[in-house]
C-alpha cells in the first residue's frame, strides 16, 4: 500500500516532539523529467480501482490539504488548476509555491464545478470526496477521460488499508505519485529528506501515555492503533491509550480515558473546533477535570492538516507543547507554533469519512 504521511518529527531539547506532516519541497523542486505523451504508461491499483496514466497529468484538481501539499512538495504546483476542501493554510515552506492556487470550494466541490475545469486528474484525500454527490464517482470520471487518485492511507476497504501505518507506507505514496507524474528523482529526494528527519528523532523513553483527541464532546473521537496518530505517537515515544483498537480513528469513551489517565493529551486543532475549545471542555467537565494531563495542562497541539497521512507540512508545523508535565514526567516545552485544524464536527465534512475509516 502506497502512501501516507509526509509527517515529520523534530527532536526538541532531548524530548522528541512531533512535527506535523512532512516537509520542504524536494531538493531542486522542479520535476526531474518533463511529462511525455510517449512515456511508458503507469498503472496503479488505488483503493481497489485500477488507474492507468499514459502520460503525466497536466491539469489536476486537488481535494484536501494532503493532495495539494504532496504536489507542492514535489515541485508540481504548476499542474494544480484548482484546490478544494483545504484544511488550513499552507505551511510556510510551501506557501510561496501555492500562493497563486485557486480554491473552488470550502468543502467537497460539485462534479459540475470539477468538470468545468477540464482536469485530467482529480487527486483526493478521502474516498468519500469521489462520489456522485461530491466531485464525481470514480467510474463516471473515468468514462469522461478523467483519472482519479485517493491518498492510499485513506482507503476504506480492509484489504487496501495498511494493517498498521508505517513510514514505508508514507514513502511509498511519495514514490508512487512521483512515478505517476514522471518525477522519480524529485520523489526520491523527498523520501531521503524525510527519512533523515525521522532518523534524527530521539523517542522519549519515560513510558509516557497519551490520548490523541481529535473531536467529539459526549463521545470523544480518538486516534486508534493502526493509523497516522499511532505512527506519530510511536515515533516520538508515547504510548497510545487507544492503541489496542484496530482502526485508524475510533469513537471512544470518557470512562476509558479516565481509567487510563494519560500523561499527555494530543489536541487536534481546527478552525471549526479549536484546541482551546477542547482544553476548556476538558477543564470544565468534572469527568475529565481531574485527569493528570488536564490538571498539569500537558497538551500537545497538532494542526488538522498535519494529522492525516498524505500531507506535507514542514517540521515547524509540529505537535507543539502548550506546557509540560511535572518532573519526572517532563516533556521539554517549545514555543507554540501556528496551528491548523482538526475535527469530525466540521459541518458537511464527512469528517474522517462516515465512521471515519477513511482517514489514515
Amino acid at each position: 500500500m502506497p502512501i501516507r504521511s509526509f509527517l515529520f518529527l523534530v527532536p526538541l531539547a532531548g524530548a522528541a516532539l512531533l512535527a506535523g506532516c512532512a516537509a520542504t519541497p524536494a531538493s531542486g523542486s522542479a520535476p526531474s523529467a518533463s511529462p511525455s505523451a510517449t512515456a511508458e504508461a503507469v498503472t496503479v491499483d488505488n483503493c481497489g480501482t485500477s488507474v492507468t496514466f499514459d502520460a503525466a497529468p497536466q491539469r489536476v484538481v486537488t481535494i484536501k490539504s494532503t493532495s495539494t501539499e504532496m504536489l507542492l512538495a514535489l515541485g508540481l504546483g504548476d499542474r494544480i488548476v484548482a484546490t478544494a476542501f483545504q484544511d488550513g493554510p499552507l505551511p510556510d515552506d510551501l506557501a510561496k509555491a501555492g500562493a497563486s492556487l485557486t480554491s473552488i470550494a470550502d468543502q467537497v466541490p460539485s462534479e459540475e464545478t470539477v468538470l468545468g475545469l477540464e482536469p485530467d486528474l482529480v487527486y483526493a484525500g478521502w474516498e468519500s470526496n469521489l462520489t456522485a454527490e461530491g466531485a464525481g464517482a470514480r467510474d463516471e470520471l473515468a468514462s469522461l477521460g478523467i483519472a482519479s487518485y485517493v491518498s492510499p492511507a485513506a482507503c476504506k476497504e480492509p484489504e487496501y488499508q495498511p494493517k498498521k501505518l508505517s513510514w514505508d507506507d508514507v514513502y511509498a505514496e511519495i514514490t508512487e505519485v512521483g512515478d505517476i507524474f514522471r518525477v522519480p528523482d524529485a520523489a526520491a529526494a523527498l523520501v531521503r529528506d524525510q527519512q533523515a528527519e525521522v532518523k534524527a528523532i530521539t523517542p522519549d523513553d519515560r513510558g509516557l501515555t497519551a490520548l490523541w483527541y481529535s473531536s467529539g464532546s459526549a463521545t470523544p473521537y480518538v486516534g486508534a492503533g493502526i493509523g497516522n496518530p499511532e505512527l506519530l505517537l510511536d515515533t516520538i515515544g508515547l504510548t497510545n491509550i487507544a492503541g489496542d483498537v484496530q482502526d485508524t480513528w475510533t469513537p471512544y469513551s470518557w470512562e476509558s480515558v479516565v481509567a487510563a489517565d494519560p500523561d499527555v493529551i494530543v489536541l487536534v486543532d481546527a478552525s471549526w473546533n479549536s484546541a482551546q475549545k477542547k482544553m476548556d471542555q476538558l477543564a470544565g467537565d468534572p469527568v475529565t477535570a481531574n485527569l493528570t494531563a488536564v490538571k498539569n495542562k500537558s497538551y500537545l497541539v497538532v494542526p488538522f492538516a498535519a494529522s492525516e497521512a498524505g500531507s506535507a507540512a514542514p517540521t515547524r508545523r509540529s505537535i507543539s507543547p502548550t506546557s509540560s508535565p511535572p518532573s519526572p514526567r517532563r516533556l521539554t516545552p517549545a514555543p507554540r507554533q501556528d496551528h491548523g485544524d482538526s475535527d469530525h464536527d466540521r459541518p458537511g465534512s464527512h469528517s474522517h469519512g462516515g465512521p471515519r475509516r477513511e482517514s489514515p
